[in-house]
């Protein structure tokens, strides 16, 4: 059988955004037939939907996935056929987050928002901080530039120990602890595998200084939510700011709303408007590198899990 090239399909339907991205890869969108070689899957909450559509359509030879993270997908990775994500197409507006979210907990601001008196004088600097991020990918990147005015001294954790642009030190996931005594802000923005699931719990967070501040734009699982909201309200560290809980969402009355000096934001580090231009980059993109006409961008290597 020859799948012809053109032939894409998105499933589930209802984003003319992404059909026009494909259509201007010079890609035909057709029903799903034995001709039909790429799929643009793009609903998050329904993974067995895809497995069952890979099964019926053994013809597939691409996916593209609109998510940074595909921890959802960890039971399709298996088929013997190439996925993309769209890691790092939203690493600007994610690590402006991490910022923002970084910069707020170093000004009280969760404190000053709900005063009603003068109050205390109070602030903690990024410049010349001691900084933790947790993960190597296009947000870590980017927020590396953000950082770079700050003079932070910045390690680097990931999965394996080469160095990392921007940063002054990289080292593997095994040496995370020894690390962390001296970080002033720990930063998440790792991908959600079997080896994170579950990284920071109360343990680890008593390893970090009663001064330090978290944060977390990777995924609410990475964390034990109701150890972070111990280590909020028994002071262990300063302050949190997290755009992921578990669960997703967090219902209302969660002790987490109302734990000390916590932000949190309903994972808006990235909007819809954001992704809906963005992930049309990546399917222009990688349609072309389908058809022979440039680079892939964004694979995911099933044995990583992202």
């Amino acid at each position: 059988m020859t799948i012809d090239k053109s032939l894409v399909t998105i499933a589930p339907k209802g984003f003319p955004a992404y059909e026009l991205a494909a259509i201007e890869s010079g890609s035909v969108l057709s029903e799903m037939n034995e001709n039909v070689g790429a799929l643009i899957w793009t609903d998050y909450s329904d993974p067995k939907g895809l497995e069952q559509v890979l099964n019926e359509n053994p013809q597939l030879e691409f996916v593209q996935l609109p998510f940074a993270g595909v921890d959802a997908f960890q039971n399709v990775l298996h088929f013997p056929i190439r996925f993309a994500c769209a890691k790092g197409s939203y690493r600007e507006p994610v690590a402006e987050h991490a910022l923002m979210l970084a910069m707020a907990l170093g000004r009280v601001i969760p404190e000053r928002v709900r005063a009603s008196t003068w109050g205390r004088k109070f602030a903690a600097s990024l410049y010349d901080a001691n900084i933790v991020i947790v993960g190597a990918g296009g947000i870590t990147e980017e927020l590396l530039k953000q950082l770079s005015p700050f003079r932070c001294d910045v390690t680097v954790v990931r999965n394996k120990a080469e160095p990392f642009n921007g940063a002054t030190r990289t080292v593997q996931l095994d040496q995370l602890d020894e690390h962390l005594a001296n970080a002033d802000w720990v930063f998440l923005a790792c991908s959600l595998t079997e080896s994170t699931r579950g990284l920071f719990d109360l343990a680890r967070f008593k390893k970090m200084k009663p001064s330090a501040y978290f944060v977390n734009v990777a995924r609410g699982a990475v964390v034990d939510t109701m150890d972070l909201v111990t280590a909020l309200n028994e002071e262990i560290i300063a302050g949190a700011g997290v755009d992921v809980t578990e669960p997703e969402p967090l219902p209302d009355g969660h002790p987490l709303w109302s734990a000390k000096n916590v932000i949190v934001t309903p994972h808006t580090a990235d909007t819809n408007a954001q992704v809906l231009s963005l992930f049309s980059i990546r399917i222009r993109e990688n349609l072309a590198a389908y058809k022979g006409l440039g680079d892939w961008v964004g694979l995911v290597d099933p044995e990583l899990g992202y």
